[in-house]
C-alpha cells in the first residue's frame, strides 16, 4: 500500500498513472470476487483506499493552485 508521504512527492501525470493502474485491478479484483477467485480481499480494501489518497491529493493541489 502506497503511503500518503510516497504520493505527496510524485507529480501530476504519475499520480493520474497510477490512478489508472489502481482502477484496473480494482476492476480485475471485483471480477475475481465476484467469480470466487479472490486470494486476497484485504488487497480490496487497500486499493480503494489508495485511489481514494490520490483523488483527495489531486483535489488539495487544485484548490491549492486556484487560491494561489
Amino acid at each position: 500500500m502506497a503511503k500518503i508521504a510516497d504520493l505527496k512527492t510524485k507529480t501530476d501525470d504519475q499520480l493520474n498513472d497510477e490512478l489508472a493502474q489502481l482502477k484496473k485491478e480494482q476492476f480485475n479484483l471485483r471480477f475475481q470476487s465476484a467469480t470466487g477467485q479472490l486470494e486476497k480481499p484485504s488487497r480490496v480494501k487497500e486499493v480503494r483506499r489508495t485511489i481514494a489518497q490520490i483523488k483527495t491529493l489531486k483535489t488539495e493541489r487544485a484548490s491549492a493552485s486556484a487560491e494561489g
